[in-house]
């Protein structure tokens, strides 16, 4: 059996995905291989497909124990053998996968970082014929990456270890110049093939909103989704509780996961959402890393994250099965504080020496910045991460919301000159710059104590803009920004005057910004309806009984086909299992398995509707 083969009668495609055909080969030709693609690329398949075709047994390094779990119940429903190796298993599982191991029932096997140290594992693959490593997440192995972890320092020695080096292939999706070359070199890849397919998800709209009040905007943004799986991140448990609680008070099948709850109900509330039980997991970033469901329409960020590559990972939780979905990122100024205090008080690195801890602070809160940047920008989002990653992209990429907003122009010259000359006359009051919120608040006329204490009631400016809200104030500041007029201290969020704000305040230089007028609905088209009529009747009866398989087969509804399958099903309603085998994600096996029951059910639907 070849790869083509393979890729259709196990995985259900006729056509490999952007890079993977050049990884795939590059493995089967006894090469390393380095492979970077977005979230729902297809990185999976680059090793899958090898494993099936090579000699003795796969082993996939990841730290995700979703991902684990997930792909090897994909891989059973597609008949693939497979199984997983983490702190999940208890002694009694953990023998029987190792006796199956040795007794060479698995071409494929997940293991944890952190089990390559254990002398169990250890003496059961010395006994084994490993032809091929893939390090999964591979940027976890760079101490400048987002997500380093010490763990993953162990792979070299573990691959030096083994009786024969092996082929070893490292993946990632998200991954700046420097972390790539980290990983090249860490893991001393040999002539790797390189295969960068982009950054880009096209099919994700993202849009940044600031709204007056985020639960106001999160339940405005729900509307209309109660039947679509989605996520909703907060940067604390705290406000993850309230959040859920929020939602579950008007209505929507929520649940909840971060490190503060009991392991059994952190698995239990998971396998509501990925089994659709639960339609909506509001979450910290403890949750999704390797969530391979392929039904998640939309990803809403109650909070803003601590930087570009968690931001990029976490949304693109949504869409990996190519539908379009939404990701959208409410955000305010507190975020930033918030996302400073968690990067200042970490533990994340307590088996780093202090200087490494110190570096790793430092890199964490340059990446704060960057994050920050994209919050505030008026440029086209997409290519604003496009352009972090060091990816070419045009100016406008029609899919976000400042390339799809409706802008007008405004003169701003006026409150550009208030604000301008409040920041000079608190600095020349006091000695030094202040934040953002004490500038807004004195420019409102309010009488916090903290305001009161400094004798900024006595500026002429307080009070210059009472009737203005803090948003647009803030909005404000940021153009000013933006503009060069302002900076702020990277350390302590002070906002000072630059150089060219004289030419505002003191030689008539105008002010103009571009402001979006709010649709009435946020989503652009092609994030509405795919199909009509008769064809979306057909895709609501196919996916009932999607979920009356899943039901019976003890799965999530997903693993039985994605949704983006049961849209190309509506949309070709095939008469015969030849013509059924024609839809794009149906393989052999599941063919044989379910073909029957959605022809028949296809079938009922013509009959019905003639």
């Amino acid at each position: 059996m070849d790869k083509q083969t393979l890729l259709e009668r196990i995985f259900g495609y006729t056509q490999f995905r952007p890079g993977q055909e050049e990884l795939i080969d590059g493995v089967l030709a006894g090469r390393d291989v380095f492979g970077i693609m977005p979230t729902g690329g297809g990185k999976s398949m680059c090793y899958q497909i090898p494993a099936l075709l090579l000699p003795g047994v796969t082993l996939v390094i990841s730290p995700l124990i979703s991902l684990m779990r997930d792909q090897v119940m994909a891989l059973k429903a597609a008949g693939v053998p497979a199984a997983f190796i983490n702190s999940t298993l208890n002694e009694a599982q953990m023998r029987l996968v190792y006796r199956n191991l040795l007794a060479g029932q698995y071409k494929i096997v997940y293991v944890a970082p952190e089990r390559l140290d254990y002398g169990g594992f250890g003496s059961i693959v010395e006994k084994l014929s490993v032809s091929f490593v893939a390090v999964d997440e591979a940027h976890c192995i760079s101490q400048w990456g987002q997500d380093f972890r010490p763990s993953y320092l162990r792979i070299l020695n573990f691959i030096d270890s083994l009786p024969r080096r092996p082929v070893v292939g490292a993946y990632t999706a998200t991954a700046t110049k420097q972390v790539q070359e980290d990983v090249e070199r860490i893991l001393r890849l040999r002539d790797p093939v390189r295969k960068v397919t982009g950054f880009d998800r096209p099919n994700l709209f993202l849009d940044v909103i600031r709204p007056e009040k985020k639960d106001e905007e999160l339940l405005r943004l729900l509307a209309g989704k109660r039947r679509k799986s989605g996520i909703v991140y907060c940067a604390t448990r705290k406000k993850v509780e309230s959040v859920c609680e929020l939602l579950c008070d008007h209505g929507y099948a929520a649940t909840r996961y971060h490190a503060g709850l009991p392991e059994e109900e952190r698995s239990e509330n998971q396998e509501d959402f990925l089994y659709d039980r639960k339609t909506v997991m509001v979450a910290t970033n403890a949750f999704g890393m390797g969530i391979d469901k392929s039904n998640v329409s939309f990803v809403i960020h109650y909070n803003m994250p601590k930087s570009i590559e968690a931001y990029y990972q976490e949304a693109g939780r949504a869409g990996r099965d190519g539908s379009d979905a939404e990701c959208v990122l409410l955000f305010n100024n507190g975020d930033i504080r918030t996302a400073q205090f968690l990067i200042n008080n970490s533990s994340d690195n307590e088996e780093l020496d202090p200087e490494q801890q110190e570096m790793v602070r430092q890199q964490d809160l340059a990446r704060l910045d960057a994050m920050i940047g994209y919050c505030k920008t008026g440029l086209c989002l997409r290519g604003y991460i496009l352009e972090y990653f060091g990816q070419k992209h045009p100016e406008v990429c029609g899919n976000c919301g400042t390339c799809r907003g409706d802008f007008e122009a405004r003169d701003i010259t006026r409150e550009a000159q208030m604000i301008l000359s409040c920041v000079k006359r608190i600095h020349d009051r006091l000695g030094y710059d202040v934040g953002q919120t004490l500038i807004q608040r004195t420019l409102q006329g309010r009488k916090d104590k903290r305001l009161l204490e400094k004798g900024l009631q006595e500026l002429s400016t307080y009070g210059l803009m009472k009737n203005t809200g803090s948003t647009e104030i803030r909005m404000l500041i940021d153009h000013l920004e933006m503009d060069g007029y302002l900076r702020t201290d990277p350390e302590n969020q002070a906002v000072g005057l630059t150089p060219s704000a004289a030419q505002v305040l003191f030689h008539g230089r105008q002010v103009q910004i571009l402001v979006r007028k709010e649709p009435e609905e946020k989503l652009p088209a092609a994030m509405k309806k795919l199909l009509s009529g008769p064809e979306a009747e057909l895709l609501d009866a196919l996916k009932e009984l999607r979920n009356d398989l899943a039901r019976e087969a003890g799965v999530p509804a997903y693993v039985i086909f994605s949704n983006a399958t049961l849209t190309d099903m509506a949309k070709k309603q095939p008469k015969t299992m030849t013509e059924f085998r024609k839809v794009s994600g149906v393989g052999e096996i599941k063919a044989a398995w379910y073909g029957t029951a959605f022809l028949k059910r296809i079938q009922k639907f013509r009959d019905e509707n003639e």
